[in-house]
């Protein structure tokens, strides 16, 4: 067994209070980097218990791990450009949730998002982007429309929409998500990281109290 091992939390809660002690502690320049040693290593190689799921945006900046400073098998990471949804991404938020029994799910959004930049300069100039960038552009649309059509003007605007259509697209698509949002098992919270400062900040959640984890971001990380 490590040495640095933490408990895996059980709740909805503890899940995302782990997460943004961990994000503080990022930032406060005092990581811990737990569940990373020869032992974790082991004792994760033939099954896994991650606390979170978490759908991310694919960003060479934004590894999940690090920024919320924890280790081998704590996080089921799913990334695509723009953390745009399709059925491989809902089967596998799914398998973590229902198979692995993460009791939360992240929807990860950052800003200086290139998918969001290229949507915006699509809706705005019409242009048509080529390959399958047009598929990620057509997924994050509505996100942006809606920010447009709501008077959003800033950046910030634009990527706590897309988060928040984000977290309603995962429980109007996945049924079984849904169910267990509603029966209380599982959580889906919508963050938004910063690149320059490394924080994060609760957008949106379904299934936990914002307001109280919001508070516990800003306590000292533990």
């Amino acid at each position: 067994m490590s040495d640095d091992t933490t408990d895996t939390p059980a709740t909805p809660l503890e899940a995302l209070d782990q997460l943004l002690a961990g994000n503080r502690r990022f930032t406060g320049g005092t990581p811990r980097h737990p569940n990373q040693d020869a032992g974790r290593r082991a004792d994760t190689a033939y099954a896994q218990h991650p606390f979170a799921v978490l759908l991310g945006c694919s960003d060479s900046r934004l590894a999940a791990e690090i920024i919320f400073d924890q280790g081998l098998g704590d996080l089921f990471v799913v990334r695509t450009a723009g953390h745009a949804v399709g059925p491989e991404v809902l089967g596998s938020i799914e398998y973590g949730t229902k198979v692995l029994g993460s009791p939360l799910v992240v929807v990860l959004g950052h800003d200086a998002c290139g998918a969001i930049a290229a949507t915006r300069g699509a809706v705005e100039n019409g242009t048509i982007a080529r390959g399958y960038v047009r598929d990620v552009i057509e997924r994050v649309t509505p996100s942006v429309l809606a920010a447009q059509a709501a008077g959003v003007s800033e950046n910030d605007g634009f990527i706590d929409t897309h988060v928040r259509h984000t977290v309603d697209l995962l429980l109007d698509r996945s049924r079984e998500l849904a169910d267990q949002v509603a029966s209380g098992r599982t959580a889906v919270v919508g963050l938004s990281y910063r690149l320059a400062e490394g924080s994060v900040r609760p957008v949106v959640a379904r299934g936990v109290d914002l307001p109280a984890a919001a508070a516990r971001a800003t306590a000292p990380a533990s």
